[in-house]
């Protein structure tokens, strides 16, 4: 099967447009805004859940509980008019896919599937109360649930120069966070006309673990098909690409050899947006533009419920510390954690990975966790999967990938087995995009 890009332009825009549809405005903008007024009264004879964050989890919790118990009362926040999808979007930087097919209606998908949406800053928690603040009034809830995603740790890099992280946000995004920053990385890729293009890639954990590397992949692409006299240069702090290895590496050194320097061990010690310099200890490097990925953690939100975990030194570990099996707070049964801010769950391997899919598995999982116990029942652990394709080929297009699989041990430890698909291949293309139909489907159709 010969698979071009004008064929997955055309597959892309079909299914956006069945799907995706822009809402600016806010669904209730006749709240008072101040949080010293409820922003929803409460539903006579019904348990409310609020879930903070519209991402891959929250979407996908919302709906789902929704679904599992049409008797509660499901109220989701989020700041953001629409959604945009991270997953996939390294094909739109470089037009494999159009804006419209990672974009989906808040409240279209709302009044589906018969949940409340308010697009709203969270501005903080009070678990003591159950009571959520928001820049529009706080909401009361009876259960909770937290999709807060990443934020960039700068401060790993700067500390307390607040010029420089806004600096290098603004120049040099990461992408890794929905939306804005993705125009201006789009452009910042589009615009580039030569020279050394920086990647630093964040240590583990975090966001989608292969992605930067699909990221250099398409870049390095559209450098070679466009006759561009530039390289991306990879600065990766592990040894070697991980996961899917072999299929990277393969890749960098057939596909790109003069396109793609890797860089491994080269962890970041100094970060010089202004000068365009970067030290490591694989050396110094001076970059024309950058992609510069700052360390990964919880994001905000996680931070402002209290939810971040502490190491035997008492500091912050960055991440939620949640019970292992029921992504519950330790300290608070009612409220849960998903997605990509979920802090250590094995000895084994610790995180999961920080990706779309366990996201949306999450919110799931924990839909049918509060169902149940709205219901009086005692909710049966479950556990995530984990799938994600990588493109890393334009002529012809194709992909690698990696499948995870989770079951617990005979000592209650969760295991992971993992497993590569190094072989890139065009079939592989067609599983990527049909597994964001079914996807996208299952939280938006």
């Amino acid at each position: 099967m010969k698979l071009d890009r004008r064929h997955f332009l055309a597959a892309s825009g079909a299914l956006a447009a069945g799907t995706a549809v822009a809402q600016a405005a806010s669904p209730l903008p006749f709240f008072i805004n101040t949080q010293n007024n409820p922003l929803l009264p409460p539903v006579k004879g019904k348990k409310r859940v609020v879930v903070c964050g519209g991402g891959w989890g929250g979407v996908s919790a919302a709906k789902h509980l929704k679904q599992n118990d049409p008797n509660l009362d499901v109220v989701m926040l989020e700041r953001n008019p629409v959604f945009f999808s991270c997953p996939m979007s390294n094909k739109w930087l470089i037009d494999i896919v159009n804006s419209d097919y990672l974009t989906h209606s808040y409240l279209k998908t709302a009044d589906k599937f018969g949940y409340t949406y308010i697009q709203t800053e969270v501005t903080g928690f009070e678990r003591e109360k159950k009571r959520v603040l928001t820049a529009q009034g706080f909401i009361d809830y009876d259960y909770l649930v937290i999709g807060a995603g990443i934020r960039y740790n700068y401060e790993a890099w700067f500390g307390d120069d607040r010029r420089a992280a806004a600096y290098t946000k603004a120049h040099f995004p990461a992408a890794y966070i929905p939306n804005a920053e993705h125009y201006q990385l789009k452009r910042g890729i589009q615009e580039f006309t030569g020279g050394d293009l920086v990647m630093t890639l964040p240590p583990p954990p975090h966001r989608c673990p292969p992605s930067p590397y699909e990221r250099a992949c398409l870049i390095a692409a559209k450098i070679k098909r466009d006759k561009i006299k530039g390289r991306v240069i990879i600065l990766d702090p592990k040894e070697s690409p991980r996961p899917i290895t072999d299929g990277f590496q393969e890749a960098f050194a057939n596909l790109y050899k003069d396109q793609i320097t890797y860089v491994p061990k080269a962890v970041i010690k100094e970060v010089d947006p202004f000068n365009k310099k970067i030290v490591t200890s694989a050396g110094d490097f001076r970059f024309d533009h950058s992609i510069l990925m700052a360390p990964h953690q919880a994001g905000e939100m996680a931070w402002k419920a209290g939810a971040i975990g502490k190491n035997a030194d008492g500091k912050p570990t960055g991440w939620a510390s949640v019970d292992p099996l029921f992504l519950n707070l330790k300290d608070d049964p009612d409220t849960y954690v998903i997605g990509d801010a979920v802090g250590i769950v094995s000895p084994q391997f610790n995180f999961y990975p920080k990706a779309g899919h366990v996201a949306n598995a999450h919110g799931k999982i924990v839909a049918r966790y509060i169902a149940d116990r709205a219901a009086g029942k005692t909710p049966k652990a479950d556990l995530p999967d984990n799938l994600c394709f990588m493109m890393v080929n334009l002529d012809p297009i194709q992909d690698i990938a990696v499948r995870f699989k989770y079951h617990i041990d005979e000592k209650g430890v969760i295991i992971q087995d993992q497993f590569d698909d190094n072989f890139r291949t065009e079939e592989m293309v067609v599983e990527d995009f049909a597994w964001a139909k079914r996807m996208y489907g299952d939280m938006f159709g």
